[in-house]
């Protein structure tokens, strides 16, 4: 159906409510959000898990040219969903804050702290003319003062902090999984093949050890690091087994 002609201006505009107080242009970000790549977080007992299906198109595409996760600082991991693009622009400014925040303070910035800047940041771009709002999510997971922490941020600049959640096309058979099975006293190992089954559902068993990417926020290292694609593949092959 074509949109009504009354209707085309709240449809375009991004500073103008519909009448049933809607902004269209934050819902089509969000679309985006839904239609990008399955990425799961998970709290456990000895960290964070972050889990990212990268989803392949096509056997000619080498898939580590495919980024999903990032490290923003020691501390500090973040998995996307959406438009690839706002993703790393949104990861470059988290980057800039965090190394503002040990130049002024000479400490490492609060995970929390960063994810109010960034939502802060994508807010504003629901706010005034002449741009889109970002059409990605991202998963934030660090840890400060010896505790974890695990954010979801929106394109409307909507900030939530989670036990275990997930973003992208698969997020309502991840939450289904999740909901009926999450434990904060897992282990690390037993949150990976956790966030794995919870993949595996929402990708209807395509995923194979060279679309899966997994970033761990330590409790004992106190830092954030990417598995190797051969800690990976262990990972995957006892998973499947």
């Amino acid at each position: 159906m074509q949109p009504q002609p009354s209707q085309m201006g709240y449809d375009r505009a991004i500073t103008v409510f519909s009448p049933d107080g809607r902004l269209y242009q934050v819902e089509y970000a969000r679309e985006a959000v839904k239609r990008g790549t399955t990425a799961v977080g998970i709290k456990c007992r000895e960290g964070v898990v972050l889990i990212v299906d990268k989803r392949v198109s096509s056997r000619l595409l080498e898939p580590s040219s495919i980024e999903k996760i990032f490290r923003i600082d020691a501390h500090i991991g973040v998995a996307s969903s959406g438009l690839v693009g706002d993703a790393r622009a949104l990861v470059d400014r988290a980057r800039i804050e965090s190394q503002i925040n040990r130049v002024s303070y000479d400490e490492s910035i609060d995970i929390e702290t960063l994810s109010k800047r960034l939502c802060d940041h994508m807010q504003t771009y629901t706010q005034f003319g002449g741009a889109r709002p970002y059409g990605t999510a991202l998963l934030i997971a660090g840890i400060s003062d010896g505790k974890t922490h695990l954010f979801e941020t929106d394109p409307s600049g909507t900030l939530l902090e989670y036990k275990a959640t997930g973003i992208g096309v698969g997020r309502p058979a991840v939450m289904k999984v999740f909901e009926e099975e999450y434990n904060p006293e897992n282990s690390c190992k037993e949150a990976i093949f956790l966030g794995l089954k919870a993949l595996h559902a929402a990708t209807e068993g395509k995923f194979d050890v060279n679309t899966v990417e997994i970033g761990i926020v330590s409790v004992q290292s106190g830092t954030f690091r990417k598995m190797t694609p051969e800690e990976v593949a262990v990972c995957v092959e006892t998973f499947e087994q």
